[in-house]
């Protein structure tokens, strides 16, 4: 009985959740542009390690896009995507620079476990470093363009609907007012 009703708390939560940023994000009074440009601003600094909300404002605003939605874009993919973006720019970061992704991942094991300042002027930055940091550009790169075409798309049907109701009624007030 519990359990059932620890699920449906869980389920109503996130409805609620998905509610609330859908709200947050779609009722920007900016262009669908501005609002998706600045999500997939926040998404590609939310995605990159070590940066947070702080930059991605700083980066809306010297962009000129909205920062609202990179506020929201950087929260939501910095503690959403930390482990699958590691693990992933490893692969990426080994393929592109022609490296065997195990190496590199137990390179990276070997900084984190024993870490100190030290070890990362021991570690070979060419093998452990840089392979990551390039995986975490093109998996940040990817995600953000993906998320400001999603963003870009939902923001215009939301404007277009908005706009198609105001028309109708106007046109629906001034047949009645003729009558």
């Amino acid at each position: 009985m519990w359990n059932s009703m620890r699920k449906k708390t869980l389920f109503n939560k996130t409805k609620r959740l998905i509610k609330v940023i859908y709200l947050k994000l779609f009722r920007i009074n900016d262009s669908p542009l501005k609002i998706a440009l600045g999500f997939g601003l926040g998404v590609f600094i939310g995605v990159m390690p070590g940066i947070g909300p702080v930059i991605a404002l700083l980066l809306a605003f010297l962009f000129r896009v909205n920062r609202a939605s990179a506020l929201l874009g950087s929260i939501l993919f910095n503690t959403w995507v930390g482990l699958i973006a590691l693990l992933l720019s490893i692969k990426i970061g080994s393929a592109v620079m022609g490296l065997n992704y195990i190496d590199v991942y137990d390179g990276w094991n070997g900084l984190i476990k024993n870490f100190k300042w030290e070890k990362l002027f021991e570690v070979s930055v060419y093998d452990v470093l840089i392979p990551i940091g390039i995986g975490y550009l093109i998996i940040a790169f990817i995600f953000a363009v993906v998320a400001s075409v999603i963003v870009y798309m939902i923001a215009k049907q939301i404007r277009f609907k908005k706009m198609k109701a105001m028309i109708n009624k106007t046109i629906y007030h001034s047949h009645k007012l003729k009558i």
